[in-house]
């Protein structure tokens, strides 16, 4: 199941990006006491109780503004709103309930979301304890009085929050089906594949690059197998942001990478490799899902006996971190390929799930170790004692050392393969934990 969404929400200059930072436990939103300085929502992976979620950072709420930038940073925070699955409301107990306070509250409440009020800057807790039943008069429950600066009151307002999480159990049809995010840049043929998979105009289809603004799912059923294709908004890099609704969408993005199983990273063939392309395949690299490199229009490119292994070896050049992903030349105009595609999506997503016994994997290494004996530092040589699978998608693999400094990148890299030749693995990112067993 995908991690619940955390929407941090208020008026400007009440404190949110100092509380986003606290939550999050590292400075990633610009704290100054501009007001509207937090333009763009930051987002940030955080833990609570052993329950991990993600952390939206949002702009200030200046519901009736003429100001057209606060225009924008509201409509931003809307759709933070409409991804969350909690909404964190932070006020100023030092200003008191404001009409613009007011506003939101009217707000968050037409949201149907559970929202959780945190009335910040109570850094002297009997001075400010009473101003905070102030608060009250929002309607929105509870208030908790909290200070991000100096840290008070942080525990019990996650705790209130991780209250409202959706429960971990999700109905087995949802869980049976295969989630598959369709990601790339702008007009990069995402929505044109899913409508030609479904048979169907599900997806608006246009030349303009950033026609898809939703994340949108799309059950699809194919030999019997299960699929939930989700179409997401076009990332582009800001400078080339235009219309500000193309950056509010980038977060429905991410959300859509973190709820699939299988990513298809979507390249457009007239355009070739671009940095863009290598930051968004990152996306789905670094949440360790299953992907797919899909070269799309490949029916419009003059072709000789060359073509496609220079594209190949471009996309190894850009996508070094990620070379196990297969790469698949499609067109969704003509639906070239597109029985292949999903023979290669299947694979993957079992791939990304699949678990070895701990026998086995030793065996493997055993042999790795003899064909190739591990490096020695200063006379001292690497020992690896064994290794054993914690877990699943990704696969991930703890390696016992008696000294972690001395496996280099290129030995465990070489590990890596050896797994890959052994037990496939395509499609799917392996992770490995490097930890001391001890003194001889």
């Amino acid at each position: 199941m995908s991690k619940p969404i955390v929407a941090v929400v208020g008026r400007p200059n009440v404190g949110k990006s100092t509380l986003f930072n606290r939550i999050a436990g590292e400075r990633i939103s610009i704290v100054e006491d501009t007001p509207g300085v937090t333009r763009d929502r930051i987002y940030a992976e955080a833990q609570w109780l052993n329950k991990n979620f993600t952390l939206i950072d949002t702009g200030g709420l200046e519901p009736e503004t003429d100001d057209i930038i606060m225009k924008h940073i509201y409509s931003q925070a809307e759709i933070a709103m409409e991804t969350a699955d909690v909404i964190l409301f932070v006020c100023d107990v030092k200003t008191g309930v404001t009409d613009s306070d007011m506003q939101v509250a009217n707000i968050l409440r037409k949201a149907n979301k559970p929202v959780v009020t945190a009335v910040n800057k109570v850094d002297d807790l009997k001075k400010y304890s009473m101003d905070v039943y102030e608060f009250y008069k929002l309607g929105l429950g509870d208030p908790l009085g909290v200070s991000a600066g100096q840290a008070l009151g942080i525990g019990d307002l996650l705790d209130e929050i991780v209250k409202h999480f959706p429960e971990d159990s999700a109905d087995d049809e949802e869980q049976e089906a295969i989630k598959v995010a369709v990601v790339g840049k702008p007009n990069a043929g995402k929505s044109s594949l899913i409508n030609k998979i479904l048979g169907e105009e599900r997806v608006i289809v246009s030349d303009i690059a950033g026609t898809t603004r939703d994340a949108v799912d799309s059950p699809y059923e194919k030999n019997g197998r299960k699929y939930v294709f989700i179409d997401t908004a076009g990332m582009r890099r800001k400078s080339k942001i235009k219309e500000n609704i193309e950056k509010y969408s980038i977060i429905r993005a991410i959300a859509a990478v973190e709820r699939s199983d299988v990513c298809i990273i979507m390249i457009d063939a007239e355009i070739g490799v671009t940095d863009q392309d290598t930051k968004i395949a990152g996306i789905a690299h670094e949440a360790g899902k299953a992907s797919i490199i899909a070269v799309n229009k490949w029916d419009k490119i003059e072709k000789d006996g060359k073509t496609m292994n220079k594209f190949i070896k471009d996309i190894d050049a850009e996508f070094k971190y990620m070379t196990y992903a297969p790469k698949m030349f499609i067109s969704a105009l003509t639906g070239q390929r597109l029985d292949k595609l999903f023979d290669t999506i299947t694979a993957c997503y079992e791939n990304n799930a699949r678990r070895i016994q701990t026998g086995i994997l030793n065996d493997v290494l055993i042999e790795a170790m003899a064909i190739n004996q591990p490096p020695a530092e200063k006379g001292r040589p690497l020992k690896i004692y064994y290794i054993t699978q914690v877990s699943v998608k990704p696969p991930s693999f703890v390696l016992f050392v008696n000294d972690s400094q001395l496996l280099h990148f290129s030995y465990k890299r070489y590990i890596e393969n050896q797994l890959r030749q052994a037990f496939g693995f395509d499609g799917t990112p392996i992770h490995f934990i490097v930890r001391n067993k001890g003194k001889d």
